[in-house]
């Protein structure tokens, strides 16, 4: 017998309605014979504003009891999926993380999952009940409950697919499939069949909201066959295989961009051995993740000007960070800008393709876009630009490398 997990994401059990009408989808595959997990987020909105009511409590709230918090919208529609379910005639049940359990590090907000114990689940399945698991939480070493952070669902769906060897994942959510680049942005862009685990990994990390970035590390790393499709269309998706799937390679298959950035720029540091280990450390030490990082070293060899980028969230934590071991790194000024954005191309064919960072820097080079931060990897180039000329980067780039629709 077959066995999938079924993920659905905020938008897709948004209020009673939308949670009967994703119920449906469950029963279609109990009625084809298969044994089903369902993974559930909160109805959209609801987590960001537990988030808020727990800053109206203080400016830094204790990470186990934000995380009791902000969790408790994914255990409600967990249980109203199980209701709906039951409703429809079939058998089911919800878990919350802690009960499965998942087990995590104890990192609060920004937890990572360490094993999950399936016994449990498995004699729900194997009894024919429908499992309706509480994405985004787990439990912590301290039998705390912890959160995945954001897109943490999508990371406890592949997580469980792979502890239960589902033979596939599908995450339903508000779009029908993978784009080339973001349709709101982009009118011409098209769905692609099927994207590699490598190009996934890196439009995610690069900003594409489809799925969240550790969640497609994971589905590489044990090869959980993933399909993203709408909730409220009755068509096939965009597959995310090995490379090995994909036939016809593009030399450019996707334009990624994120506007949740911001730079960080310390001026005249002392250029010597162990002082990139004095600015990164303690910004590792506080989960701070840096991202695209540039050096210049003064004409003398004496000092050096670093700019690198972070999360536009973990700004000011940076910043804080920064300044309290200013006497450590030994820095003259620290500059930020949050008005910048991360533009993109992606594309396994760039492994033996030539002239793709070329085409990229004169394309912007005509629209008068000014490159502030370059960063490259084996299949995707990222620069950092001016957040006003997000769009017009965007659309100009997927029309330079071929991607739009006819």
């Amino acid at each position: 017998m077959a066995r999938i997990v079924q993920k659905f994401g905020g938008t897709s059990v948004a209020d009673v309605d939308r949670i009967k009408n994703a119920a449906l989808k469950v029963k279609a595959a109990v009625d084809r014979g298969q044994e089903v997990a369902v993974v559930v987020s909160a109805m959209s909105g609801v987590t960001n504003s537990l988030i808020e009511l727990t800053q109206k409590m203080g400016p830094l709230p204790d990470g186990r009891e934000y995380d009791a918090v902000i969790s408790t919208g994914e255990s409600t529609n967990a249980g109203l999926m199980a209701l709906a379910l039951q409703a429809l005639g079939i058998p089911a049940r919800s878990w919350a993380g802690w009960q499965i359990p998942i087990h995590t590090d104890g990192v609060h907000g920004k937890a990572r999952i360490t094993g999950i114990d399936t016994a449990e689940m498995e004699k729900c399945l194997k009894a024919g009940e429908v499992a309706v698991v509480a994405g985004f939480q787990g439990l912590g070493p301290n039998n705390r409950i912890t959160t995945l952070g954001r897109g943490g669902s999508d990371l406890t769906a592949v997580a469980l697919a792979g502890a239960l060897k589902a033979d596939q994942c599908d995450i339903f959510t508000d779009v029908d499939g993978v784009y080339t680049s973001d349709p709101r942005i982009v009118p011409k862009a098209r769905k692609l069949d099927k994207v590699t685990y490598e190009e996934m990994l890196e439009m995610a990390s690069l900003g594409s909201k489809v799925l969240q970035t550790r969640s497609v590390e994971l589905a590489m790393n044990h090869k959980v066959r993933v399909q993203v499709l709408s909730s409220f269309e009755d068509k096939p998706g965009t597959f995310i295989v090995s490379e090995d799937e994909v036939v016809e390679k593009q030399i450019v298959s996707g334009i990624s961009h994120s506007r949740d950035e911001a730079k960080i720029t310390l001026l005249r540091v002392a250029d010597r051995p162990g002082v990139a280990a004095s600015i990164f450390g303690p910004l590792s030490d506080a989960a701070i993740n840096v991202d695209m990082i540039v050096q210049n070293v003064s004409e003398d060899g004496k000092a050096t000007d670093l700019t690198f980028t972070v999360g536009r969230a973990d700004l000011d934590a940076a910043v804080k960070v920064l300044t309290d071991n200013k006497a450590n790194i030994a820095y003259e000024k620290m500059s930020s800008d949050r008005g910048v954005a991360k533009i993109s191309v992606v594309g396994v064919g760039m492994r033996s393709h030539a002239g793709v960072a070329q085409s990229m820097f004169k394309a912007l080079a005509e629209k008068g876009i000014n490159i502030q931060v370059i960063s490259t990897s084996e299949i995707k180039i990222s620069v950092l630009v001016a957040e006003e000329y997000t769009e017009l980067a965007v659309r100009s780039l997927h029309t330079v490398y071929g991607l739009d629709a006819a």
